[in-house]
């Protein structure tokens, strides 16, 4: 068992999800400097992802409806395209620990959705949050239409339209 940042405890029964571990506490951390309205991360947090979507689009998921909408919007109109996912209560039974207030993990049916709830625990109330599972997006094993074979750079032109749509034009 391990203590974020956030304080909260977490039994570790599966050491190949470090990322999680790690990334909650940046999140926490960005929260408690920045105080953010908004904050959005991408990780290739599931090869979980991978096998729901393949290589065509990005798990999205997501705490506040217009958030995912205009993420969605930013996507498509780049071509880095995302699927939303939902997140739930139904899903934290999943995560639930005995000795700890979560595993890093769930069981291998809906691995991606209780990735994405495990790090929902880390969001401050009133802060929009998205996550972004890109594990199918990052690599490309041919050329397509905006990248060359190997590393694709997904994201940074979604990121990049989200915060002049939402941010610049005002």
């Amino acid at each position: 068992m391990v203590t974020s940042l956030s304080g909260q405890t977490v039994e570790v029964i599966n050491t190949d999800a470090e990322g999680r571990l790690v990334l909650c506490d940046v999140m926490t951390y960005a929260q408690d400097r920045f105080k953010p309205s908004v904050m959005l991360d991408l990780a290739t947090l599931t090869g979980a992802m991978i096998i729901s979507l393949g290589h065509e689009f990005a798990g999205l998921f997501a705490n506040d409806d217009d958030l995912a909408r205009d993420l969605v919007t930013a996507g498509f109109a780049t071509g880095d395209k995302l699927w939303r996912f939902p997140l739930g209560e139904a899903y934290d039974k999943l995560i639930a620990s005995q000795i700890a207030d979560m595993k890093n993990v769930g069981p291998r049916e809906a691995g991606s959705i209780t990735a994405a709830q495990y790090l929902k625990r880390f969001v401050k109330d009133g802060v929009k949050w998205a996550h972004l599972d890109i594990a199918g997006m990052v690599w490309a094993e041919k050329d397509g239409a905006l990248w060359e074979k190997g590393a694709t750079g997904y994201g940074v032109r979604l990121l990049d339209r989200y915060v002049a749509d939402q941010f610049e034009a005002r």
